[in-house]
């Protein structure tokens, strides 16, 4: 009886692990330091295209190559809120990428 009861418990943590990773694959995707920088430089890029005649453009482009260096020297917190700082020169907002919905591969939405 106790060998049936210790098999049984074991069974149902086995089940709830399972269940639980299979859950926990619905999980949001966050999006990384190096991957919001590389974000921003092109937004930086794609605003100083579009607002050209801006007043700030030097100084967007000065704290622009700033953040693109404290990003490529593994400094990204530094670096997101620099490249934030020259969008916010240039009269953009920055754009959050964790709430842009990105395409999970692991999913697979059938259409009917």
């Amino acid at each position: 009886m106790v060998r049936f009861s210790i098999s049984l418990m074991g069974a149902l943590l086995g089940i709830s692990l399972l269940t639980e990773a299979v859950e926990g694959g619905n999980a949001k995707i966050e999006t990384s330091r190096a991957e919001r920088c590389a974000a921003l430089s092109r937004q930086v890029d794609e605003a100083l295209e579009t607002h050209a005649a801006a007043t700030q453009v030097t100084a967007a482009k000065a704290l622009q190559r700033k953040g693109t260096r404290l990003c490529a020297i593994k400094k990204e917190a530094q670096g997101v809120r620099t490249l934030a700082n020259a969008l916010k020169l240039l009269g953009v907002t920055p754009i959050d990428p964790d709430t842009v919905p990105k395409t999970d591969l692991h999913s697979k939405e059938k259409k009917p």
